[in-house]
């Protein structure tokens, strides 16, 4: 008895510190907030023009190299690019900018945020070369990049571009593999907010031998969907074909140490075949290879899934006429397609899914404010035709493993994108004030 009391003391002490360590932890809260990164526009070259499509008028941005970080509204929903880089708050969709060269080539490809690992499976570095490799650095600080090209001579000299704060570097093709026919760049960041593009442009004397954007992927896989590859054929009035599409060129890397053993597989409205010499084809690891699709297809685009025992990057280059002169297109791979929305405000695309099941439901804004709804169902392959007065598409509903790439025609030239998202919602914790910072 005569402890008891100290005892129940110590006790009843020992539970209210447990309870108040216990409510102290209970009430401190974590806020979050979601949002979406910036995107980023290629910078516009001597030459050229570009314009970038948007969902509205009051979509924020700024110039890169402006000293103010501020953003102010846009101004137009089809913003034309006259040389500097852009940052666009987009708010989730994506905008797609159109690059030409008036009267020889034209070109597409998304703005994103910012890519630490890029691989361009397209461009020539020869004496016809008059590409470039654009880094640019949106950040407030200097970025560190490293530039690795492969070629069908094997692995190039690499290259590390120190990039100053908000500003871009231009790199001749040439330069990086110089006498080079075929090469695959890889982009790599080591410190600072980039993105980078590629612009193959092609010329022999004062002709001109087209050009186009070529859209980049992350990182090789052992499977990979190029889902829209333009096939143009010529038919006859009663709808026979007269002239089959050509000129299409399988580009291959596998990077690692191990050489691969490719399978393919075209995919079109014609339905499913292995064209002839992919099937476990043996390719050498470390240099570029090409391989001639043949030209049985009969469909104004084609589809082509390609599979590998080790990853790889493939991209197929097409040749294609528009407004009676030469032009090329290069196909890269997408991934499965994901809710997403993409601004396409000017271009009237043809979109094209590939799947072994396809069944997608799209919302597309009219440029007059009105929506309609599609759901398109397909095998294999199919083709849809955006209305020309679309401004947004929204796909709602994805889809199992269907990926989908858009081809677009214009007065300039022809062109694709693939049908992803610029940028991913991603979420950041917010400081939460604590009277413990002031009084430890």
């Amino acid at each position: 008895m005569k402890f008891r009391r100290p005892i129940i003391i110590s006790i009843l002490s020992a539970l209210v510190l447990v309870v108040s360590n216990f409510l102290n932890s209970s009430v401190s809260t974590t806020g979050f907030i979601n949002s979406f990164p910036d995107v980023l526009c290629p910078p516009t070259l001597s030459g050229l023009s570009s314009q970038v499509s948007l969902a509205k008028k009051n979509t924020p941005f700024r110039y890169i190299s402006n000293k103010k970080i501020t953003m102010s509204p846009i101004g137009n929903s089809r913003f034309s690019i006259t040389k500097d880089s852009i940052l666009i708050d987009a708010a989730g969709i994506t905008p797609v900018v159109w690059q030409s060269r008036a009267g020889n080539w034209a070109g597409g490809t998304i703005c994103s945020g910012p890519i630490s690992s890029q691989w361009f499976t397209g461009g020539t570095a020869d004496i016809t070369s008059r590409g470039k490799l654009l880094v640019v650095n949106s950040g407030l600080s200097e970025a560190i990049v490293n530039v690795n090209v492969w070629s069908e001579s094997g692995v190039q000299a690499a290259k590390v571009l120190t990039i100053p704060a908000k500003s871009y570097s231009a790199q001749g093709l040439d330069a990086l593999a110089p006498g080079q026919k075929k090469i695959v760049l890889h982009v790599s960041t080591q410190a600072g907010r980039v993105n980078s593009f590629v612009v193959d442009e092609r010329g022999k004397g004062l002709n001109s031998l087209g050009g186009d954007l070529v859209n980049s992927i992350s990182n090789p896989s052992t499977h990979l969907m190029i889902p829209a590859i333009p096939n143009q054929i010529s038919k006859d009035s009663k709808g026979n074909v007269t002239q089959k599409g050509s000129g299409h060129q399988l580009r291959i890397l596998v990077p690692g140490d191990v050489d691969g053993h490719i399978n393919a597989e075209v995919i079109s409205a014609d339905g499913r075949y292995t064209p002839v010499g992919i099937n476990d084809l043996a390719v050498k690891h470390g240099s570029v290879s090409e391989i001639t699709l043949d030209s049985n297809i009969t469909s104004n685009a084609f589809a082509l899934s390609i599979t590998s025992d080790v990853p790889f990057l493939a991209s197929v280059y097409s040749k294609v006429k528009s407004s009676g002169h030469n032009d090329f297109v290069w196909s890269t791979p997408a991934g499965a397609l994901t809710p997403m929305s993409i601004a396409i405000t000017g271009l009237s695309p043809v979109l094209a899914f590939a799947g072994e099941s396809i069944d997608i439901s799209l919302d597309v804004k009219l440029s007059n404010g009105k929506r309609t709804t599609s759901r398109i169902t397909a095998t294999d392959f199919v083709l849809w035709k955006v209305p020309d007065n679309a401004s947004v598409i929204t796909i709602t509903q994805p889809g199992d493993h269907v990926s989908g790439g858009a081809l677009v025609s214009s007065v300039n030239g022809y062109g694709y994108f693939p049908l992803v998202a610029g940028s991913t919602l991603s979420k950041a914790s917010i400081p939460v004030s604590n009277i413990r910072v002031l009084n430890p």
